[in-house]
């Protein structure tokens, strides 16, 4: 199997709960509502899939702002790359993978500008070979054709194999095994595997985990 090594980015190699929860808190403050409004945000937001326009229709609607709801979600995308950050030893696991002959790529869902601009915020664009977001390539995970996307963008494909690493059991798991991925599930604090999907290859807490794996499997038997 060759060497190449796809991360999911929110929730993976940026801590995104954490950068939404730092947004709220600031858009509560902005608009002067209360800790109810703050719950309501994280509630509302963990209960959201897809793009996020739907999400700022509602908090428009619910929260009674003048402001336009795609404004609201510009905003949003703005900010939001100023507050991720990767931990600082998966970013040296990183290092060390690319350092090691591997290739490494980010597929993920989202807005262009918003992922992009966590990429750098982060400083993942100086680690890897490429990244594939779904807004720009119009598909999305677990969708086997955005995996072979960001594989070419590696300086290879997906016919020898190679490894997926995320935290969603959908999007990142079964749809990398879809793609002929092995698969490293990263699991978030209390979360579970849900019963009704096949087991991924490895489960691990942290990215660094994750690497460690990924060296030991590279090196010869």
């Amino acid at each position: 199997m060759q060497r190449l090594a796809l991360f999911d980015l929110d929730n993976t190699l940026v801590n995104r709960s954490a950068a939404f929860r730092a947004w709220a808190q600031e858009f509560v403050i902005t608009h002067r509502l209360d800790d109810a409004a703050l719950t309501w945000l994280l509630e509302t937001d963990a209960r959201t899939s897809g793009t996020k326009g739907p999400f700022f229709h509602a908090v428009r609607e619910a929260f009674r702002l003048e402001q336009a709801a795609d404004e609201l979600w510009q905003q949003y995308r703005q900010r939001m790359p100023e507050l991720v950050a990767c931990r600082s030893h998966d970013l040296e696991a990183l290092r060390l993978l690319r350092a090691a002959g591997w290739r490494i790529g980010i597929v993920t869902n989202g807005m262009t500008d918003n992922q992009h601009g966590k990429i750098h915020r982060a400083g993942l664009h100086t680690l890897v070979d490429g990244w594939c977001i779904s807004d720009e390539v119009g598909i999305r995970k677990p969708e086997p054709a955005i995996f072979d996307i960001i594989a070419q963008r590696c300086g290879t494909s997906l016919a020898q194999g190679g490894w997926m690493i995320g935290d969603d059991p959908i999007l990142d798991i079964a749809g990398g095994r879809l793609a002929g991925l092995r698969t490293i599930w990263l699991q978030r604090e209390s979360t579970l595997w849900p019963e009704d999907q096949p087991a991924p290859d490895n489960t691990v807490a942290t990215v660094a985990d994750a690497v460690e794996i990924l060296l030991h499997a590279s090196q010869p038997a």
